[in-house]
C-alpha cells in the first residue's frame, strides 16, 4: 500500500536525525571504547587488539547485504537496528565493571574485567553495520534522484556532527564527570547513560518520522524461487566480477597499506594523550582530549576533506595523488614531537593534533577517490561495498599489533615505526599512479 502524503514528507524530517543517529554507534564502539579502556588501565596491548577487532562487522558486512535487500523492509531494518543498539548501549551503562582506583592506577586492568562490555560492542558493532546497508538503501528508494543530489550534502553533514559529537562532546562530558566526581568509572557510566537517553528518542522518534514508501517492499514476499535464487546468483557475480576486474590486486594493496600510518597512529593516539608523562604521555585530562583530539583535530580533519575534494575536482585524482599522499605521511610528524618534547601547552598540543587530523582528513580524499575510481562498472555500488570492507580490514588489522608494538618499544620509538610505516603509503602510491587516468575525478 502506498502512502503518498508520508513519502512526499520533506526529507528534512527524517535525514538529519537519521545520518546523525548513524555516527553515534561506529564512534562509540571504534573510537571512544579505546579511551574507556584506556582510562579503566586497560595495557594498550590489549586495548588495541579487542577495540580493532571490533572494526570487524564492517569488514565483514557485504557478506550479508543481501539478505537485508530481501528480507523485511530496509525501514524495518533501521528500526529495529536502532532498537538494538540502543537496548545495547543501556545494558552496557548499567552493567560496566568499576576497577578500583588503585589498579586503574597500577595501568594493569586486565580486559577479561569487561568481557560482557565487548560482548554489548560486538552487538551493537553489527547492529550499526547492518543499519548502515539499510539506510543507505532505504535514503537511495524513498526519495527521487533530484532530492538524492539534493541531500547528500545534508546527509555528510550531520554524519559528521555525529563524529564532533562522539568524539568531542561525549569525551568532553565524561571528563567533567571525571574531575566532579573523582571516579573515572562512574564519569563513562554517566556519559553511556546519557548517551542511551538520546538513542533511545531518537529511535522512538525515527519509529514515526521515518516514512513508508511503497517501493519499500521485501523482496521475499512474493517473489517467486528463482527469483531469489537469481539474486543470490547475481551476488556471487558481483564479488566474482570484483576479484577479476584488471589490476585487483594492486588495488588491494593500495587499500590495505595507503593508510598503514594512520592505521597505527589513529589507535594509540588518545591513550599517548592522557598517558601520564612518566610512562612517556602528555598527561591530558579527558575533557581536554574531548576538546583537543575531539572537537578540534575533528573539525580539521573535516576541513581536511573539504579542501581535498576541491582540490580534485579542479585538477583530479591523478594529479592531487601525490599532494595528498604527502598530507597522508609528512603530518604524522607532528606526533614524534609531541613524543620527544612533551609540551604542556595546551594551544600547542592541538595545533600539532589539527595539522595531523587535517593531513588525514587531506590524504583521505585521494583514498575515497580512488576506491570509487576502482568500483566504476556494472557493479558499481557492490563493488564499491566490497572497496569499504577492504577500508575497515587495513585500519583493523594494524590497529590488532599497534599496542603490543607501543609497550614493547615505548611512544616515542613508536611513532617513529609510524614514519617508517609512510614508506608503503609513497610506495603503492608510485604503483597505482601509473594507472589512473588523468581526467578521472575532474568536475564537468
Amino acid at each position: 500500500m502506498d502512502h503518498p502524503s508520508i513519502k512526499t514528507g520533506s526529507p528534512w524530517w527524517w535525514i538529519p536525525t537519521l545520518y546523525f543517529f548513524e555516527g553515534i554507534p561506529y564512534f562509540l564502539v571504534n573510537n571512544i571504547s579505546v579511551l574507556m579502556f584506556a582510562k579503566m588501565g586497560v595495557p594498550n596491548g590489549q586495548m588495541a587488539l579487542f577495540t580493532s577487532l571490533l572494526y570487524l562487522p564492517w569488514t565483514i558486512k557485504p557478506l550479508w547485504s543481501p539478505f537485508v535487500d530481501i528480507i523485511r523492509t530496509k525501514r524495518w531494518w533501521i528500526i529495529t537496528m536502532q532498537l538494538v543498539m540502543t537496548i545495547a548501549f543501556i545494558v552496557l551503562t548499567l552493567t560496566l565493571p568499576h576497577p578500583s582506583a588503585d589498579l586503574i592506577a597500577s595501568g594493569q586492568t586486565p580486559m577479561s574485567l569487561f568481557t560482557f562490555t565487548l560482548i554489548l560492542f560486538v552487538i551493537a558493532a553489527f547492529a550499526s553495520a547492518t543499519h548502515d546497508i539499510a539506510a543507505d538503501g532505504f535514503y537511495m528508494l524513498a526519495q527521487s534522484q533530484k532530492s538524492q543530489a539534493a541531500f547528500v550534502g545534508i546527509r555528510s553533514t550531520f554524519y559528521r556532527l555525529a563524529n564532533v559529537f562522539g568524539n568531542g562532546v561525549i569525551v568532553f562530558v565524561a571528563g567533567k564527570l571525571e574531575t566532579a566526581t573523582g571516579d573515572i568509572p562512574l564519569s563513562w557510566q554517566l556519559t553511556l547513560g546519557g548517551t542511551s537517553v538520546i538513542l533511545t528518542l531518537l529511535t522512538l522518534y525515527h519509529a514515526f518520522a521515518i516514512p513508508k514508501p511503497a517501493e519499500d517492499a521485501p523482496r521475499l514476499i512474493g517473489a517467486a524461487s528463482g527469483e531469489i535464487r537469481g539474486i543470490f546468483q547475481e551476488f556471487g557475480r558481483t564479488f566474482a566480477t570484483y576479484f577479476t576486474k584488471p589490476g585487483i590486486w594492486i588495488a588491494i594493496l593500495f587499500m590495505l597499506l595507503y593508510r598503514l600510518p594512520e592505521a597505527f597512529l589513529i589507535k594509540m593516539c588518545t591513550p599517548f594523550l592522557v598517558a601520564s608523562p612518566d610512562k612517556g604521555g602528555l598527561g591530558m585530562s579527558t575533557a581536554e582530549v574531548g576538546l583537543a583530539y575531539g572537537t578540534i583535530g575533528v573539525i580539521s580533519l573535516l576541513l581536511g576533506g573539504i579542501i581535498g575534494g576541491i582540490m580534485a575536482s579542479k585538477i583530479g585524482l591523478k594529479k592531487s595523488l601525490w599532494w595528498m599522499a604527502a598530507g597522508m605521511t609528512l603530518p604524522c610528524l607532528s606526533f614524534v614531537y609531541l613524543a620527544m618534547a612533551q609540551p604542556t601547552n595546551f594551544a600547542l598540543i592541538s595545533a600539532c593534533i589539527a595539522i595531523e587530523q587535517f593531513g588525514y582528513g587531506f590524504g583521505f580524499t585521494a583514498y575515497m577517490l580512488y576506491m570509487m575510481y576502482f568500483s566504476e562498472g556494472e557493479f558499481k555500488t557492490a563493488h564499491y561495498a566490497i572497496c569499504t570492507a577492504f577500508m575497515a580490514l587495513s585500519m583493523m588489522i594494524p590497529g590488532m599489533f599497534a599496542g603490543f608494538l607501543q609497550e614493547s618499544v615505548g611512544y616515542i620509538a613508536f611513532f617513529w615505526i609510524v614514519i617508517v610505516c609512510c614508506v608503503a603509503t609513497l610506495v603503492v602510491t608510485f604503483i597505482v599512479d601509473r594507472k589512473i587516468d588523468p581526467e578521472y575525478g575532474k568536475k564537468d
